[in-house]
């Protein structure tokens, strides 16, 4: 009898620092074991390369940011049965969406480039839910290797994925960790922002920066006033928001108010 064929997977790269892709790098042993499981058809950072396959599930890093990727997202959605973003480049624009509100991108292309005329970008950075169907997203900068072996691992057993969308605030409290907003007056992120990171930043004292985007049922008009409390200036108030998420409606909104 033949065996059923394994699972068929991609790890695909656009506009991005690779970071993400790392995580399944950094899985160690476990993605030796994920290996066993699945066929891994596309991984440039891991030596295979079969961007034009059909899979089962194709996970994508990074944003649209060029004429040539709103084309390669098209054929990647339609050779694949399950999409899944990962990271903060593929679910709303990343650092470099900055370049969305400071008008022509010609100008500042010039500004940097010796020769812009090799330059070939869009107006704006742009989440991969604009261009295709997402299935599923996996917010944070970077993705850690729980979020994406979970994952796989629903995906394999015939369930949605899931993911916890709760604020950072909340998991500060599962761990028993000190408000580093009320008890040292920083301007922290936590409460707007999702967890996913284990409270990295309070569990260290510092305060968060939003990295992992945000979070359900979003307050920010509140929190933005309690920033100006502590004594920051409006547009200090708006570089919290306008940072690593800066296109996410949410943190978007609050930025420009």
């Amino acid at each position: 009898m033949n065996k059923p064929s394994k699972p068929r997977i991609a790890i695909h790269k656009f506009t991005s620092c690779d970071g993400c892709q790392l995580a399944f790098l950094n899985m160690g042993e476990e993605f030796l074991q994920l290996a066993e499981q699945v066929d891994i058809i596309h991984f440039a950072e891991a030596g295979k390369v079969d961007s034009e396959a059909e899979v089962d599930i194709a996970f994508v890093e990074g944003s649209v940011s060029t004429p040539s990727e709103i084309e390669r997202i098209h054929r990647i959605r339609q050779n694949s049965k399950y999409l899944i973003t990962i990271g903060a480049c593929a679910t709303s624009g990343g650092i470099q969406a900055l370049r969305n509100g400071v008008g022509s991108s010609a100008d500042w292309v010039s500004a940097i480039y010796a020769s812009p005329e090799y330059i070939q970008t869009l107006q704006s950075s742009r989440a991969i839910s604009k261009q295709v169907n997402v299935d599923f997203e996996l917010w944070g900068c970077p993705v850690n290797s729980r979020q994406v072996i979970q994952a796989i691992r629903d995906r394999l057993s015939g369930v949605r994925p899931s993911i916890t969308a709760d604020s950072v605030c909340l998991e500060c409290k599962r761990k028993g960790n000190v408000c580093v907003l009320v008890a040292q007056g920083k301007p922290c992120m936590g409460p707007v922002t999702r967890t996913g990171c284990g409270a990295l930043c309070p569990s260290f004292g510092r305060d968060c920066y939003g990295c992992y985007g945000p979070s359900e049922q979003v307050n920010a008009t509140a929190l933005a006033r309690r920033f100006e409390g502590l004594g920051l200036m409006p547009e200090q108030v708006a570089r919290r928001f306008l940072f690593i998420h800066s296109a996410a409606d949410a943190f978007s909104d609050a930025g420009k108010k």
